[in-house]
């Protein structure tokens, strides 16, 4: 596989977990006593673009690669994810949650492996 699939792929889910990240920003703006609405939509537009850009860089991976090489990359966003709300959203996961998270990113390894 080129380098630039890779590099592809990799984007998108980046897109993929920013704009969720965007997503979960500005509802959770909606839930403050002043709902500042310039900040909640920004928030909102910038997570639909997001989603917008890994959508079609998804379809395009479609159409060069395998669906079962591609796919399996899916397992790296609930990593990128957590990390994301860890670092941005202020959350906290549990011991267990970091286990199934790295199990699943560990499944996405071994299958890209292959």
């Amino acid at each position: 596989m080129k380098l630039q699939l890779l590099i592809l792929i990799l984007v998108s889910q980046v897109a993929l977990v920013a704009g969720q990240i965007f997503l979960k920003h500005g509802m959770n703006k909606t839930n403050e006593v002043r709902k500042p609405r310039a900040a909640i939509a920004g928030n909102l537009a910038a997570g639909i673009v997001l989603l917008t850009v890994w959508f079609f860089l998804w379809l395009g991976l479609f159409q060069k690669l395998a669906l079962s090489y591609v796919y399996p990359f899916e397992g790296l966003s609930p990593l990128l994810l957590v990390i994301g709300a860890c670092l941005i959203l202020k959350e906290r996961l549990t011991v267990r949650a970091w286990m199934g998270v790295v199990l699943i990113a560990a499944g996405t390894v071994l299958v890209g492996m292959s």
